[in-house]
């Protein structure tokens, strides 16, 4: 692995038309903010804003004058969404050799950049081959248009297929503390092992989004580690993410300034053992086996 990612990654789903509408100024503004922050990894997928918000960034960084070598920029493909930008009857997959080297070269034009830190396929697809799939990220990585390779979504088998014919990086999932399979189905070791990087998407889980038995025992724990911590709850949860030996890097969506101003201070954060365990205690609402 060549690449090295911000402690915590701005993730851009939200920033474009699909939520916050950002216009061109405004996410110039926004990288800038992300880069006093110690944030310095954006990630991105093609289908994001329905195929418009990696141009809509490629604007907004050419506009802001930044160094390119003082950003890292992840990407995703293969998901052939529904959208009016592209003529697809049914929301599939696509990982023929052609489509990847496209896409990759597609996102660049979009990004206004010679080079992907992080180029991910975005979910595994059951016709996937990893033959073909290694032979465009070879020819990726030689042309130098992708630095690093991962997956997204994949499971250790999946990622053992494609692992098996081309090096794999990194592999961004769900994990949070209300989604915490991962640290239990082998998923979180199956990195370990093989030396792969983790990301984690929807970082927060459900706690500040749903109302449930599960998120109210989190949110009364909470109160208390909040003061013992004398941290905010969400940047507490990132930590609580953190702290996983697996060196799990959160995928932070958030356009506050104030929240993005906090989320270096996960790096501070001295989990005493037992806290650590009581919030996944009480996301499962029983004793821990």
């Amino acid at each position: 692995m060549k690449t090295t990612l911000s402690p915590v990654v701005a993730g851009t789903m939200n920033w474009g038309v699909w939520d916050k509408k950002l216009n061109v100024s405004e996410m110039s503004n926004l990288i800038l903010i992300c880069l006093e922050n110690k944030i310095t990894s954006f990630d991105h997928a093609d289908i994001y804003g329905g195929y418009t918000t990696e141009a809509s960034f490629g604007e907004a960084f050419k506009q802001s004058n930044i160094n390119r070598s003082a950003i890292q920029l992840v990407t995703k493909c293969g998901i052939q969404h529904l959208s009016d930008n592209r003529n697809n009857r049914i929301k599939h997959y696509d990982y023929s050799k052609e489509y990847i080297i496209w896409s990759a070269e597609n996102s660049l034009k979009n990004l206004q950049t010679d080079y992907l830190d992080v180029f991910l396929l975005h979910r595994p697809s059951p016709l996937m081959q990893a033959d073909e799939i290694a032979e465009a990220i070879e020819k990726l990585k030689k042309e130098g248009k992708i630095i690093d390779f991962g997956l997204s979504n994949f499971t250790p088998f999946q990622t053992d297929l494609i692992q098996q014919k081309t090096n794999v990086s990194y592999n961004q999932i769900q994990f949070s503390a209300t989604h915490f399979q991962p640290m239990l189905d082998g998923s979180l070791d199956h990195m370990q092992v093989h030396n792969i990087h983790p990301m984690a998407w929807n970082p927060l889980g459900n706690v500040f989004k749903e109302d449930s038995e599960q998120t109210r025992r989190l949110k009364k724990v909470l109160v208390r580690l909040t003061e013992k911590y004398e941290i905010g709850a969400d940047i507490l949860l990132l930590s609580w993410i953190k702290h996983h030996p697996s060196n799990i890097i959160p995928v932070a969506g958030t356009v506050n300034v104030a929240r993005i101003q906090q989320l270096q201070k996960t790096e501070n954060v001295k989990w005493d053992i037992e806290d650590w365990f009581e919030i996944w205690t009480e996301s499962m609402g029983k004793k821990v086996p």
